[in-house]
């Protein structure tokens, strides 16, 4: 678990990070300063909200790399390398607020019925993964909270992510894994940074 203080420090790198980015085009430079947290292996999501919309979200499911790496690179992608939107300008970062989401390993669910699957999703807990052949979709915890759905609307639209069927899931030739997040935001662009409660 990262603390409120580690959250908001997330937050403000990836914000940082972005603002020098667009600026120069350049990585910035590893702190070597930084807590032990940021350079165990998670998996990490960056996620920007222009006026309420969507601008960008773009991440790494598995732990693979140091955090403050996966933090770093997923924030450059998801303002200039989301493939369903333009690349953030300079000037809209001061209507863009900045989400980070810090990952806990995926985990398989295993059923003997594939329409038992809702049962074992919690909305507001888990995010999805769904997986089949070489197709793959991810959504995030907040998303079904986001979009009031329940368990099966959820599984359903991880599928469509995954460019399968929505009814995927019910016909069992997929496997499905859950994690869960912890969620620091802004509230508004810049402002006061807060770890999101993910109920229903």
């Amino acid at each position: 678990m990262f603390s409120k203080e580690l959250g908001e420090k997330s937050v403000r790198i990836a914000r940082e990070t972005i603002e020098n980015f667009l600026e120069s085009r350049e990585e910035p430079e590893m702190d070597e300063e930084l807590p032990e947290e940021m350079k165990e292996e998670r998996g990490v999501f960056v996620t920007l909200n222009k006026s309420g919309d969507l601008r960008g979200c773009i991440g790494r499911p598995l732990p693979r790399q140091p955090f403050i790496e996966g933090l770093v690179n997923s924030s450059i992608n998801s303002a200039i390398r989301d493939p369903r939107f333009p690349e953030v300008r300079s000037e809209e970062l001061k209507d863009i607020t900045v989400e980070v989401s810090v990952l806990t390993v995926p985990e398989n669910i295993e059923v003997d019925d594939p329409k038992k699957y809702p049962e074992e999703v919690e909305v507001g807990r888990d995010g999805l993964i769904v997986k089949s052949g070489g197709s793959e979709g991810l959504l995030l915890p907040q998303v079904p909270v986001d979009n009031d759905w329940d368990s099966e609307e959820f599984l359903s639209q991880t599928c469509v992510k995954a460019g399968l069927s929505p009814d995927a899931w019910v016909e069992g030739a997929i496997s499905v894994e859950r994690f869960s997040a912890q969620v620091f935001r802004e509230e508004e662009p810049e402002g006061e940074i807060v770890e999101e409660e993910l109920s229903v």
